[in-house]
């Protein structure tokens, strides 16, 4: 056992640190403990003794029934096994695995026999588990990193959608407790139900990495219609809340795949609509030009 101890004229610090490193409950120094049977010796009171050394009453009566008990104020042995390896061995461990992170475990158990510490692989590597340790991950080239980043800023311009059932009363699903013998129907232990079922809602709501869209409840079953009118008076506009711009992928599940389907037929032929108006557009403006460009060297042709 290892003690720090620390003295200022009116405050003790103290902290008990075991053979294996971990901090035990805080025990006063062998030297105040001596103090405090010295004084109750001597005819002082608990609460005199308490006062003068700055130390809980209960802290005074408790060492002083130790004393009573087994003649001494030494901490006496706990229970268990002792640890193979001391605190200053595991020190030495770990400042061995700073200096060479690759150092295997054979290398670290011939380091320990080294210092009188004989012990398993298994019991090196538990202590060293304790102390703070490197992550492991890939190795990524500059290749690797533009192609994350680039899967990154396409990620960030999905627009996720789902529905989900939420249960009014109660879970549906199956729930564990920790239970003794006997005690199944008591109450803290059972899962309150009602026959007529609690009812439940569904909603449809969608997501991106900017944050969450618009969340609508659906009334009643779904169908092609329902689903339709809340792509056209949500979808565009979560998107515009999330600022992802006039390009984004919309993103849904494969559930309900029918009318779904039907649904992306319906926009397909939107954008293919609005696309031929555009090159229709496109045309007239070209033969616009076209028929300005010919008339202008019609008119250049006749002054010369």
């Amino acid at each position: 056992m290892v003690l720090h101890l620390h003295l200022s004229p009116a405050v003790f610090d103290y902290t008990d640190w075991t053979s294996s490193g971990i901090m035990r409950s805080k025990e006063l120094p062998e030297e105040l403990r001596d103090r405090i049977v010295a004084r109750h010796r001597s005819g002082q009171g608990y609460k005199k003794i308490s006062a003068a050394l700055k130390i809980p009453k209960s802290t005074v009566a408790s060492i002083i029934l130790k004393w009573k008990t087994f003649g001494t104020t030494r901490t006496l042995p706990r229970a268990g096994r002792l640890a193979k390896l001391s605190y200053r061995g595991r020190r030495s461990l770990v400042r061995e695995v700073k200096k060479n992170p690759k150092i295997t475990v054979a290398e670290l158990q011939r380091c320990s026999r080294e210092m009188g510490e004989s012990c398993r692989k298994s019991t090196i590597t538990a202590a060293l588990h304790q102390s703070p340790a490197s992550r492991r991950k890939p190795l990524l080239s500059a290749r690797h990193m533009k192609a994350r980043m680039e899967s990154k800023m396409v990620r960030n311009k999905f627009l996720w959608s789902d529905e989900t059932k939420i249960e009014l009363f109660g879970l549906n699903s199956k729930r564990y407790v920790w239970r003794k013998p006997g005690t199944a129907h008591h109450l803290s232990n059972t899962v309150p139900t009602v026959k007529h079922g609690g009812g439940s809602i569904m909603l449809w709501g969608c997501f991106s990495a900017a944050g969450t869209g618009r969340l609508v409840a659906i009334e009643g079953k779904m169908n092609v219609a329902k689903y339709r009118d809340i792509l056209d008076e949500n979808l565009l506009q979560s998107a515009q809340d999330l600022r992802l711009g006039r390009r984004f992928t919309f993103q849904q599940d494969k559930g309900l795949n029918t009318f779904r389907t039907h649904c992306m037929y319906i926009y397909i032929y939107i954008y293919i609509y609005i696309y031929i108006y555009i090159y229709i557009y496109i045309y007239i403006y070209v033969c616009v030009c076209i028929y300005i460009y010919n008339l202008l060297r019609q008119l250049v042709s006749s002054k010369s």
